[in-house]
């Protein structure tokens, strides 16, 4: 519909239809935060050592030297893998021998945990890792688990863009709903690490999947002074309160059992908003659904107290995109001319390495000096002044000059922190929290940025595209953090070079600010920024944007 936003401008921009969206469609966010990176804490490694049986004849003495020390952070620390050999050490306990005086440890032969291990519970009471023992050897299955989630919302993110381009958002949002709440609910009972990593899977595809279908309902439903306000300080924020309560949770919930149930039940709540979240008027006009369109329009009203007019969709346009309704959509439409198909690949990247910086940051906190359930907190605090300053940055500021100097900075810092004396604890965490701060204005931008780039007709399928491409940067993210093992620096260069590079890639993309919100690819294709030659059958509408400009700026953003 071209005209949809002046035909439902009598609705006004902040009605109680209007705030009844938008704060129903936030808080259906809210599960997305202590969900979407609970794996910080359910598959938390505590300290471990080997166990030494209590069979094993040794003299307390002799029990207390089995572990031999190795240097880890620059102190000597017990071995989290090895240990001396038992029956070497009950043949020289037996004989009277003191170790150390009469034996040298250094000199013993060594053999892996045979028995199990030994975990701390200063921390944890049991994760995934105590439970199946998902250290040593078999270290490598904890960030897999991981990256598995982020495979089920790849998946997700890709089946889901075009789910909900053909079937509705509201039919996507839901279904997504129940899909993470019910397989989180049957994770909680899982017998084996292979089972928790599959129902992980599954949960992934359910988990960004409806937040995506939450951003672009309320980006198709509210107006445009609105939308802004709903894709920042809305979805952002409600996300970033999520975020906060998980290490609230997990402070007081150290089971990670119970700690998935307390964090799965309260998808419940939001059962009753079926029936009162409606369908978005812009993708039913877009199916040929115009009565249905206007049925919702009206109810609008209804609720803000405003009579509608007789006539709300002229028949003109509805004949006019009535008669383009028949067509269908799909991925390939996305890079069907050189515009879309230009737009489609720098968003790709762009969300992929803002991904790899977003996540790897956020799970790199229990690494970082200090307690775990407080930086996880700080991570989850810093958002939301960085959501705050990427609302006013979009509000005020072009698009991608607002996004490049975000992700400069987030970048920059990053690579400053190899710097740092590593007795300076403070000032590292400082810098990895304004990384992290930069990285995550960014990630709010490129959400607003763009939708506001595709059309209606495969605006989900464009943003889910792209959110798909990001979730290959997730997948990653976890084995960034597991390059600290070899260097404590690697991480952060890595991340910051590539942040750095994600600014620079920005500075391309075609500017979207004071434009109007496309509904048709014809639209899009007239987004300025990108070298365009229209084709001859379209020369006229170009002299004619040209001629009157203000047909085609924002007014208000």
């Amino acid at each position: 519909m071209r005209d949809y936003d002046a035909a439902t401008a009598f609705l006004g921009e902040w009605g109680r239809f209007q705030r009844l969206v938008f704060f129903l469609l936030s808080a259906s966010i809210i599960p997305n935060g202590f969900n979407g990176l609970s794996i910080v804490f359910l598959a938390g490694t505590p300290e471990h050592r080997c166990v030494v049986p209590r069979g094993a004849n040794l003299s307390d003495e002799w029990r207390n030297a089995s572990i031999p020390l190795e240097l880890r952070d620059g102190q000597e620390a017990p071995s989290r893998c090895r240990r001396y050999r038992l029956a070497a050490l009950a043949n020289f306990s037996a004989l009277g021998l003191r170790p150390g005086s009469d034996v040298e440890l250094e000199a013993l032969e060594q053999e892996p945990c045979l028995d199990g291990w030994e975990y701390s519970r200063d921390v944890y009471r049991s994760t995934i890792v105590t439970e199946w023992n998902l250290v040593c050897a078999n270290d490598w299955k904890g960030p897999l688990s991981t990256s598995l989630f982020f495979v089920g919302v790849l998946l997700g993110s890709f089946i889901s863009g075009q789910l909900s381009d053909k079937f509705g958002r509201k039919n996507v949002l839901f279904a997504t709903l129940a899909m993470q709440t019910g397989f989180s609910f049957i994770q909680v009972f899982s017998t084996s690490w292979e089972m928790f990593s599959v129902l992980f899977v599954l949960v992934g595809m359910g988990q960004i999947s409806n937040y995506v279908a939450a951003f672009v309902l309320g980006t198709e439903i509210l107006g445009k002074s609105v939308r802004l306000l709903f894709c920042t300080l809305g979805v952002c924020i409600f996300y970033a309160f999520g975020y906060m309560l998980l290490p609230l949770f997990a402070f007081f919930i150290r089971d990670w059992r119970m700690l998935l149930l307390a964090l799965t039940l309260p998808g419940l709540l939001f059962i009753p908003l079926w029936w009162v979240i409606p369908e978005s008027p812009r993708w039913l006009i877009s199916q040929g659904r115009f009565q249905e369109a206007e049925d919702i329009i009206r109810k609008a009203a209804k609720t803000n107290g405003i009579t509608a007019p007789d006539v709300i969709l002229d028949p003109s346009e509805l004949q006019d995109v009535n008669s383009q309704k028949q067509q269908t959509y799909t991925i390939l439409d996305l890079m069907k001319t050189r515009n879309i198909l230009t737009i489609t690949i720098m968003s790709v990247l762009l969300w992929m390495i803002i991904s790899v910086g977003y996540f790897g940051l956020s799970l790199d906190t229990p690494n970082l000096h200090g307690d775990v359930y407080l930086n996880c907190f700080l991570s989850a605090v810093i958002e939301v002044p960085a959501y705050i300053i990427s609302w006013l940055l979009l509000r005020h500021f072009p698009r991608r000059y607002s996004m490049a100097a975000a992700l400069f900075l987030g970048g920059c810092v990053l690579l400053f922190i190899q710097l740092v004396p590593s007795h300076v604890r403070a000032l590292t965490i400082l810098l990895v929290m304004l990384g992290k701060f930069g990285i995550t204005s960014a990630f709010s931008m490129v959400y607003v940025y763009t939708a506001e780039l595709y059309p209606t007709v495969v605006r989900n399928m464009g943003v889910g595209a792209s959110s798909m491409a990001s979730r290959l940067g997730s997948i990653l993210s976890p084995y960034f953090v597991y390059l600290g093992a070899y260097d404590r620096f690697l991480p952060y260069i890595l991340m910051g070079s590539l942040t750095v590079l994600s600014g620079i890639l920005t500075l391309f993309l075609p500017e979207s600010y004071g434009m109007p919100l496309p509904d048709t690819i014809d639209q899009m294709l007239r987004v300025k920024g990108l070298e365009y030659r229209p084709p001859s059958s379209s020369t006229r509408d170009s002299k004619e944007e040209e001629e009157n400009p203000e047909i085609f700026k924002s007014t208000a953003f």
